[in-house]
């Protein structure tokens, strides 16, 4: 029996298990694919307090060791529910199970991925990828393209520029929906060419991709001759798991407020995950230390 278990191992999640070894509380975090979360494959962070520069992994591990030398327990094992009886939470995972007195959910969110109209899911990872900083890469010296207009698809773009031939950034609209300072990196890159008021429609290509085909501003159907897309078009929760447990809103997030709590006594939720104006890495630590500090204040009640 854990005091809290933490369902994900991102920003939020690992912060949240950080304030409750603080607090003298053992910990198990659970995470179904790899540490870090979203930040772990953003090439920068430059945005954090205090911290001038660093990449994404560089700051997972930071903050996973940190949480290591204070007892954390980590398991890789994927969460498929919960169950809470008689005060106590019992966290299924596909490989078995285990129990806690607090839950917080941290789960994050995932890519989105790009649909076309013949749904060209088997060239994913085949010239289609959604992560520049695994496959970039094997595109050295080529050109590339990069599908989105928020600091994602900036910052794959810029790292891309350099050491790819070339870099074309495609938008649906005239503008980038990014931090000013990423925006005016890009558009100073000789290498990166911005296509704007286009909507890519199609991946073409037999057994790797070939070709992408799009719609111009002016609604002519183009193709665009190239073997390496990189697709970054925003990010989908995925919390069905605990749909019995908590409110989800009509996009899939977790419905809570600033203090982090669901509608079930003792669970709550931090990050990514949860309904929030701002997604950012300082207000997903930010939820990390308001769920553990909320948690350890249920338990000590109980």
């Amino acid at each position: 029996m854990y005091d809290i278990i933490v369902i994900g191992a991102g920003a939020a999640g690992m912060t949240a298990a950080l304030y409750a070894l603080r607090n003298g509380k053992s910990v198990l975090v659970l995470e179904g694919e790899s540490l870090g979360g979203q930040i772990a494959t953003s090439p920068k962070l430059e945005n954090y307090p205090s911290i001038k520069e660093i990449s994404g992994e560089k700051f997972a591990d930071n903050l996973f060791e940190q949480i290591s030398a204070l007892g954390a327990e980590l398991e890789i094992d994927r969460v498929v529910g919960i169950n809470k009886e008689n005060g106590d939470f019992t966290v299924k995972t596909e490989y078995g199970e285990y129990k806690a007195r607090a839950v917080i959910l941290a789960t994050g969110v995932k890519h989105r991925e790009i649909t076309t109209k013949s749904n060209r899911y088997d060239l994913v990872g085949k010239g289609v990828y959604y992560c520049a900083i695994c496959d970039g890469p094997f595109y050295k010296g080529k050109e590339v393209m990069v599908i989105g207009s928020g600091n994602t698809a900036l910052q794959y773009a810029l790292m891309l520029s350099g050491y790819c031939s070339k870099v074309y950034i495609y938008t649906t609209k005239d503008r980038f929906l990014g931090d000013g300072r990423l925006v005016t990196n890009l558009l100073g890159k000789e290498n990166i060419e911005w296509r704007k008021n286009v909507s890519v429609t199609d991946f073409v290509g037999d057994k790797t991709l070939a070709a992408v085909e799009y719609v111009d501003g002016d609604g002519n159907t183009q193709t665009h001759e190239i073997t390496g897309v990189f697709v970054a078009i925003g990010q989908v929760p995925d919390n069905k798991a605990f749909a019995e447990l908590v409110e989800l809103d009509s996009r899939g997030y977790i419905v809570a407020g600033e203090d982090c709590r669901t509608r079930t006594d003792g669970l709550f939720v931090a990050g990514d995950c949860r309904t929030k104006a701002v997604r950012q890495v300082a207000t997903a630590c930010a939820d990390g230390a308001v769920a553990a500090t909320n948690a350890v204040m249920y338990l000590e009640s109980m």
